[in-house]
């Protein structure tokens, strides 16, 4: 549910809960260095070196925090997003220590086990107090107390289903207190909320029973409907949201931005707004290090069985697009036996395939064919999660009739992706299995949260190196 708020929260509060929060979480970060010094010198002020590490990991945190989106309200907003994000943004802030020790040249004098403890308990603790605070207020608010009452202006099922979300997340703090009727196709009284036909009545109770949100779930079409309530309140301490009704289009961004002076809202573009784009793309590059690292001796397994098992290079390496259309050279190992294609055609590999080599059948069964893609991950082509690319030739044949197709290349393409965990890979020999591939992948756009690719990739390593539909 896309929001655009017309009229900001007051800002002394949001200020005032915001410092406080980061003091706690600097008030963590030297804690929690204190008990690892306690428990690794039984001592419990931190060596000097230590201090200095400290200081610049808090100093940096009150950085980094806000970039990630940290200190911004997380009412009616999901838990595991709130952990991921915290988790993720300490873990940026951790590297950043590392490369200022190794810039120092000052690895030996800090200790690895004190390094590590530290930041183990400081990430539980950042996460287990937000978590804890979180479970509060959420037994508060279905308690009934720390509830933010909205009224709804709408008309149709739109409106319904927005009223229906309300009802059915009580923990958000939200409460359904009335709703306007736009036109008359509007039953929102089917919701039990209490719906108000005239203009001037609905104002009247929105002023008398101080409600502190509207929201706006009109059709983009309504201008005329928008400015009324707009100008109606803009004297008023009320904020105004505007959730249209978009699930006609493809993709919709719902940050507003400024283009040359203008607000500007992107209903087709990015489905992903730049801080996140900053977090998939650090996460990118670490793990695909990582996994070039620990994946040597299998790497260099393949390469062997590859290049006995047939004359030929040992990858294969093909054209395919990436973010925005960008064309790129993907690396996998080689599967088939050496063999030409025809121009402008491409056939894909099918059911006892006789190009396919022994090992390759193998490699492609478990997945380990694809291995070499990431270093077109820590090259920055492509993505750990994201759709998966196709050879051009299928870009022009299914852009022209699966609706939707291109769009999946608004962000780079992955080594795994939400289709692929759930079924869809392999040899797209009917239409059908192509758009619900397209289906999936545009599902992962529009819901996309970094625990959301941590959930892919924890599918993928436990049920996906080994597939049926990949031959």
């Amino acid at each position: 549910m896309s929001s655009i708020e017309f009229a900001p929260q007051t800002p002394a509060a949001f200020g005032v809960n915001e410092w406080v929060v980061r003091v706690l979480d600097v008030v963590w970060i030297v804690a929690c260095a204190r008990i690892a010094s306690l428990l690794r010198f039984d001592e419990l002020a931190p060596q000097a070196a230590d201090t200095a590490l400290v200081t610049f990991a808090a100093a940096f945190a009150l950085v980094v925090f806000p970039v990630f989106g940290i200190y911004q309200s997380w009412r009616g907003r999901s838990i595991l997003r709130l952990t991921a994000q915290v988790a993720l943004a300490w873990v940026v802030v951790q590297i950043f220590v590392l490369v200022l020790l190794f810039g120092w040249h000052s690895t030996d004098s800090i200790s690895r086990s004190w390094f590590v403890c530290w930041t183990a308990f400081t990430g539980v603790g950042l996460v287990g107090t937000r978590v804890a605070v979180r479970s509060i207020l959420s037994h508060a608010r279905n308690a009934g107390l720390n509830l933010r009452h909205v009224a709804i202006v709408g008309c149709g099922a739109h409106c319904e289903d927005i009223v229906r979300n309300i009802q059915r997340s009580p923990g958000s703090g939200f409460r359904a207190l009335a709703a306007f009727d736009a036109k008359p196709t509007c039953n929102v009284s089917r919701a039990h909320v209490p719906t108000f036909d005239h203009f001037e009545g609905f104002v009247g109770f929105v002023r008398r029973n101080a409600v502190r949100e509207i929201w706006l779930a009109l059709p983009l079409s309504e201008e005329q409907t928008i400015l009324k309530f707009v100008n109606e309140f803009r004297d008023d301490f009320v904020n105004v949201r505007f959730i249209p009704d978009v699930r006609s289009l493809a993709l919709f961004d719902s940050g507003v931005t400024d283009l040359i002076g203008m607000s500007a809202i992107s209903l087709v573009g990015s489905p992903l707004p730049v801080h996140a784009l900053l977090k998939k793309e650090i996460f990118d590059r670490i793990f695909a290090a990582f996994a070039l690292l620990a994946l040597t001796p299998v790497l260099a397994a393949v390469a062997v069985a590859v290049k006995l098992s047939s004359p030929g290079p040992i990858f294969f390496t093909q054209k395919r697009k990436g973010a925005d259309g960008h064309v790129f050279n993907i690396y996998k190992f080689r599967t088939m036996k050496l063999h030409t294609e025809h121009a402008g055609q491409l056939k894909q590999a099918t059911r006892n395939d006789p190009r396919i080599t022994r090992v390759g059948s193998l490699l492609r069964r478990t997945s380990l064919d694809e291995l070499p893609q990431f270093y077109n991950v820590l090259r920055g082509d492509m993505s750990v999660v994201g759709p998966r690319p196709h050879a051009l030739e299928h870009d022009e044949l299914y852009r022209k009739i699966v609706s939707g197709y291109l769009q999946r290349y608004r962000i780079k393409p992955g080594i795994t992706g939400w289709a692929q965990v759930n079924g869809h890979r392999g040899e797209t020999d009917r239409i059908e299995k192509m758009e619900r591939r397209v289906e999936h992948d545009l599902y992962y756009l529009r819901h996309w949260s970094f625990a959301l690719d941590m959930r892919i990739v924890a599918a993928t390593v436990v049920h996906g190196l080994v597939n049926r539909n990949a031959y």
